[in-house]
């Protein structure tokens, strides 16, 4: 399926990733930090710093005594549905929401997918791969990415969305994202960094009342556990059901199962709102110290409310480039459908790694 929105319509900041340029859905921000990356400061990865915290360690690291048995996820489960106030049919373990894109992709019957671009590729990569034909909505940078529920097409029968976005760091709201419900469509909304909003405005996750709806959650990157994988999705009991029966046997281990248990208990609960309290002062750092910049052409792309902030730059590879030689890794934005070659997504970091990082980010823009 294809619609008029589709990879290459539009023109301007909006258009896809260069004329007649396919993006490459399968590039993610830990590839500006592998190999001779390493050693650089991380603003192109959107997992909090200085995580997992001890505690959280010290209880990952007490499970590995009981590695010997099998995965027991019951007790997770139902952690994971008394934080929501679910019943636990509700719910699914996965390994990471990664997983929960694949199964998606394989498990339901649908004909019509459509995915809400700019937003985080996996979900178009995983229906590709499971032979799937994938329209695009493009979301318009002069609207600031805003969602208009109008422009996707009435016989899409699977709509995915993020919220808050990745990269646009838009958080759309809960009552529009409702407006997308259809009877016969199941409306996928990833909301891998819902928990860094404060109160966690516009989440839909624990609702009930909205037909087809399907929540996606990780624990990955709050907690810092990118390399544990473990996610859950939040959905009717015929599409729990569903999906259960697309994974393997045991598809989540021990430790992870332990994290999720952890992460959703009430003193997890309190730390992760307290950080998404200091996400917004820290992102304020950053914001102040771009507008500094606006006499480069640096223009914050949309009003963030995520960890992340996009921006547009003249030159922006040039840029980036001079950035890694001055120590510090971001992410290119032109592999997003609805992106282009100046766009760089920053993640949002403690006030002095920002200070340091906006000296660089001045003389890698007076150098273009």
């Amino acid at each position: 399926m294809r619609t008029d929105e589709d990879e290459g319509a539009g023109a301007g900041a909006g258009a896809g990733a260069g004329a007649g340029c396919a993006p490459d859905l399968r590039h993610h921000g830990d590839a500006e930090v592998r190999d001779d990356g390493r050693d650089l400061v991380d603003l192109a990865v959107n997992v909090r710093t200085d995580t997992p915290p001890a505690w959280l360690r010290d209880r990952i690291a007490a499970s590995l005594d009981g590695l010997a048995a099998y995965p027991d996820g019951r007790a997770a489960r139902a952690a994971v549905a008394a934080r929501h106030e679910l019943p636990v049919d509700r719910v699914l373990l996965t390994a990471g929401a990664a997983e929960a894109f694949v199964l998606l992709a394989r498990a339901l019957k649908v004909a019509r997918p459509v995915v809400v671009h700019p937003q985080f590729t996996e979900p178009e990569a995983a229906l590709r791969d499971a032979g799937h034909e994938v329209g695009r909505v493009l979301l318009r940078a002069e609207e600031g990415f805003r969602l208009d529920p109008g422009r996707v097409p009435e016989d899409a029968d699977l709509v995915v969305i993020g919220n808050p976005t990745n990269p646009t760091s838009v958080l759309h709201t809960a009552a529009l994202i409702t407006e997308l419900a259809r009877p016969g469509r199941t409306v996928v909304v990833d909301e891998a960094f819902m928990d860094a909003v404060p109160g966690e405005r516009e989440s839909l996750a624990g609702r009930t009342d909205v037909p087809g709806l399907v929540v996606l959650r990780s624990l990955t990157k709050t907690w810092g556990l990118a390399g544990l994988r473990i996610g859950y999705v939040l959905a009717a009991p015929e599409t729990i059901a569903a999906l259960e029966r697309a994974q393997p046997l045991w598809p989540v281990s021990s430790p992870a199962l332990v994290a999720a248990e952890a992460c959703v208990g009430v003193e997890a609960l309190a730390e992760a709102a307290r950080f998404a309290d200091q996400v917004v002062r820290d992102r304020q750092v950053l914001l102040t110290g771009l507008a500094r910049l606006a006499p480069a052409g640096l223009r914050v792309a949309a009003h963030p409310e995520a960890p992340f902030v996009l921006l547009t730059v003249p030159n922006a590879a040039g840029v980036r480039a001079r950035l890694r030689e001055a120590g510090y890794a971001v992410r290119r934005g032109d592999t997003f459908p609805g992106l282009n070659q100046t766009y760089l997504r920053l993640a949002i970091r403690p006030p002095e790694i920002t200070s340091d990082f906006l000296t660089a980010l001045t003389q890698a823009t007076t150098e273009t």
